[in-house]
């Protein structure tokens, strides 16, 4: 019987099914738990003196041979130090719960962390490991993206200065991209961070900190 024939016989008798159709606003609520978004606690103040305190985040693509890989960074605000990275095929929510992994502190506790509001930073596996870090939680506005300024600045640096494109695997993708990093963190000199490079300037820091 055709669908439409029921539906005229059931207006004619006024019958009314008694299957309970899903309820919009409750799925729309119950995704908006699963997916938490939370206040831009950093709101651009980038001036940071203490390192490991204050961390920007971010993913982008890098595009080799026919294909793209996904890179995503943690960079230290105040000495601009990466801090960890993760570099995989997969743009999965892994991409960036193994980058915090990847981070090496003594402490985590009040570290404020500051990504966008993609679906990975508000994705609950990646909430629940910070909130186990005890780290503070900071999102900047979409479509935004001066608001993580410091990451994108990073991004762009190394887009211009890395030869990603002959790379032939991933693998050998992988390898450049480490050697980038040990570069970028202990040889490429920063004139806004008094000539230095971001792992010395960070020292420098903590020095005059303790002094």
């Amino acid at each position: 019987m055709n669908h439409k024939k029921i539906q005229r016989i059931m207006r004619k008798y006024e019958l009314i099914t008694m299957v309970r159709k899903k309820n919009p606003y409750k799925q729309m609520m119950k995704k908006s738990l699963e997916h938490r978004i939370f206040p831009n606690k950093l709101q651009r103040e980038f001036h940071q003196i203490l390192p490991h305190k204050v961390f920007c985040t971010d993913i982008t693509y890098i595009p080799f041979l026919s294909r793209f890989a996904y890179l995503s960074v943690i960079k230290d605000i105040a000495s601009g130090e990466v801090v960890a990275w993760n570099l995989s095929l997969s743009l999965g929510v892994a991409l960036v719960t193994e980058t915090v992994k990847n981070i090496q502190l003594d402490s985590y506790e009040n570290v404020m962390i500051h990504p966008d509001q993609g679906f990975h930073y508000t994705n609950p596996a990646y909430i629940e490991i910070i909130k186990k870090l005890k780290m503070t939680q900071s999102m900047f506005r979409k479509a935004n993206c001066i608001d993580n300024a410091p990451i994108e600045s990073f991004f762009g640096h190394m887009k211009d200065e890395l030869d990603y494109k002959s790379c032939q695997s991933f693998k050998q993708l992988s390898l450049a991209i480490d050697e980038y990093m040990r570069y970028y963190n202990h040889e490429r000199k920063q004139w806004i961070r008094n000539k230095m490079t971001p792992v010395v300037y960070r020292d420098h820091l903590l020095v005059k900190a303790e002094g």
